[in-house]
């Protein structure tokens, strides 16, 4: 595939790679159908650059290293990568979940995980359980003061709220899109309900139909050890994985009626308003091409 002529999706920061794992050894890789590589330089500055037809190399192209990773872009983004308050909190654990490869449309991901109601069926006496299978009433916006997609008012049974925690009891949660290939989860924490843990999940697009997701967490949670918390995520996302790529098909359409909604779909309605203004093609059904 080569590189997509979608503007929409080029101008805007995209993670590649862990930070803490850069080396002087180039690591060849996929943005939006364009081959590029990265190491660390000169000075140990990172260095990300296209991979041409004839196997010589572009310019440098623009790198920060925010939230533990390395964020490319393949345009010229109008706005800087996502702001995550939780991020610059000292007591936080930081917790980054790894890298998983899905043959699905990054789309595709952030749709399920704005997803409540597939808690029950697909993360089984983790994020639901039946007979508590309902999505109560919440409300969905565009944010246009910030080019964002908000879901508020979120409440659902989960068996498991946390990695702490071993009684369910009704979260309250919230998720925020920052851009199309960023999504966010804010929950209550249970062990300070005064504050929220916050959960983002940055994704690669590689190609229309394959991407690259890095869950990140920032917790407020003093006793459980690094192992069990990154054990309980993964889970979670192993077992979405499963889902995302048996969906049909791959790509994410926006046309309207394409796929029937329900009430429980407000998040995923407002998402896909969303990327249609922007005009987004790369990862749906309308193509890039």
């Amino acid at each position: 595939m080569t590189k997509t002529t979608d503007q929409a999706v080029l101008d805007d920061w995209y993670a590649i790679a862990t930070a803490s794992e850069l080396t002087a050894r180039p690591v060849r890789t996929k943005l939006l159908g364009q081959d590029i590589d990265y190491h660390l330089g000169e000075g140990r500055a990172p260095v990300v650059r296209e991979l041409l037809d004839d196997g010589s190399h572009g310019p440098e192209l623009p790198v920060q290293v925010r939230y533990g990773c390395l964020f490319t872009t393949l345009g010229r983004p109008n706005k800087d990568i996502v702001h995550i308050d939780e991020a610059g909190e000292r007591d936080r654990r930081f917790v980054p979940c790894g890298w998983v490869t899905m043959r699905a449309s990054g789309l595709r991901v952030v749709e399920n995980f704005l997803d409540m109601a597939h808690f029950p069926f697909v993360h089984t006496d983790i994020l639901g359980s039946e007979p508590h299978t309902e999505v109560p009433h919440y409300l969905s916006e565009i944010r246009r003061d910030v080019d964002e997609v908000w879901a508020t008012n979120c409440t659902f049974f989960q068996p498991r709220i946390a990695a702490t925690e071993d009684k369910g009891d009704f979260v309250h949660l919230t998720y925020r899109v920052p851009s199309p290939f960023v999504v966010m989860l804010y929950r209550v924490c249970p062990t300070s309900p005064n504050r929220l843990d916050a959960i983002a999940l940055f994704i690669q697009p590689m190609e229309e139909g394959l991407c690259r997701a890095q869950p990140v967490m920032y917790l407020v949670d003093s006793v459980s050890p690094h192992k069990v918390l990154l054990n309980f995520e993964q889970v979670i996302f192993l077992q979405d994985r499963i889902i995302v790529e048996n969906q049909r098909p791959l790509l994410l359409p926006l046309e309207p009626r394409a796929e029937i909604p329900t009430r429980a779909d407000s998040s995923s309605i407002a998402y896909r308003r969303w990327l249609k203004e922007k005009g987004v093609r790369f990862g749906t059904t309308a193509g890039a091409r």
